[in-house]
Parts: C-alpha cells; structure tokens; sequence
C-alpha cells in the first residue's frame, strides 16, 4: 500500500507552499492639526479669537487739556458685566477714572462700553470735564475731614513733611491726583471702589483754607509782612 504522502490525486500531486511573509506596512507620520482636536466645537480651531486672558490695559501716562496743561489720568478700577442672550452672553466693561493735574484740580469718570479700551477713554472724557479746584496747603490738607458716600467713610488727616501718602489704592489713586503728598487717612465703611473713590472726592472739596474762612466771618486778610533781612 503506497504512502498516503505520495498519493496522487487525478493527474497533479498537491503543491506545498510556504507561508508567504509581507514585510510590514509604514506609513508617514501624520501632522495633526488643529481640526483634530475636536474642530470647530472642540475648541481647537478659535477663528479670529486669540489666546484666552487677561486683556491688555491702555497705558496711563500724562495728557494734557485744552489750555496745555499737563493731566495725570488713572484708572482705579474695571469691572465687568455679562448679560445672558439667546446666543450666549454678552460682556460689558465699566471703568472708573480719576483725572488731576497734581495742582490742586481733580476729577472723577465713570465710562461704560462693550470693550475697555472705549470704556476707560468714555471715564477718562468724563473726569476732564467734572475737574474741581480743592484748597489745599502746599503738600498736605488744611484740616482734618471726615466724609461718606453711601456706605462709604473716608477720613483725612494733615501730615507734617516727609509723610508722604498713607493711604489705600482708591484713596491714594484721588489724592495723588489731586496733588496731596502728605496726609494719613483710614477707609471706615464699604470697601467698594466707586463708592471710596466718591467719599474722597467729597472729603476733598470739602475743604476750607485759612483765608476761605477768614473771609466768610468777615474778617480782613492781611499780606503778611516780608521777613526782616
């Protein structure tokens, strides 16, 4: 009986092939953009929007008015507000400004916009055009004051020289503004910006210098006499 390994089968022996090996498949490296990490909805693609954070603030520095007078404007607080519509929410920007030409003449701004650099330049008009004269004495204030504002308290003190400003930023942000380089003060009530920067505005015009009062109890001002050499 013949080997069941050599048996043919019809007229052709069966072939025996080996097991054919394909070397394996490399494809290049795929670049994956930005379209792949979720698209338009995923947050890779932002369009035209930039990077997410803080937006940058327009820079502050002197200006000067109408008769050529050089201003410092600064910004004492931005606060931001959303309105929530159909489509999502919509911000708007409110910025109060303080505006002094460190003489004695001091003004405070609020602007409102839908962007802070329109905001803080809307303040920044408005505090040009409510500019005040305070009496002040030489680097200091003439007496103390206590003013309010709401919930706001802001008290003033004189200080000899060399003091300099012992002040909050909202207060001091004022005072500075006004031409103050020597005062203490302590902030009693509310914290909040607008409020503060209000009481200390109000505590600034209510100030009276010495020939002021004089002058309202009918008493006259006299020169005084030049230093004897």
């Amino acid at each position: 009986m013949a080997d069941p390994e050599q048996q043919v089968v019809g007229d052709k022996a069966p072939e025996t092939r080996p097991p054919e090996t394909r070397p394996p498949e490399t494809r290049p490296a795929e670049t994956r953009g930005p379209e792949s990490f979720g698209g338009p909805r995923g947050g890779g693609d932002r369009g035209q929007r930039g990077p997410r954070g803080r937006r940058p603030r327009p820079a502050e520095g002197p200006i000067t008015d109408k008769d050529g007078n050089e201003l410092s404007e600064k910004v004492i607080f931005i606060n931001r507000s959303a309105k929530v519509v159909k489509g999502g929410r919509r911000f708007s920007f409110s910025a109060l400004v303080v505006v002094g030409d460190r003489k004695g003449r001091v003004g405070l701004g609020l602007g409102k916009a839908s962007e802070v650099a329109e905001a803080i330049k809307k303040g920044g008009s408005v505090a040009r055009q409510s500019m005040m004269k305070v009496a002040l004495a030489t680097t200091t204030i003439p007496h103390d004051v206590t003013s309010a504002f709401d919930g706001a308290r802001v008290l003033l003190r004189p200080a000899s020289e060399g003091t300099g400003v012992i002040a909050g930023k909202t207060v001091r942000a004022v005072l500075d503004a006004a031409g103050v380089r020597n005062v203490l003060s302590k902030s009693l009530g509310s914290k909040n910006a607008a409020n503060v920067a209000k009481a200390t505005l109000t505590a600034l015009l209510r100030l009276r210098s010495r020939e002021e009062i004089l002058r309202a109890r009918g008493i006259q001002v006299s020169a005084k006499a030049p230093a004897a050499a």
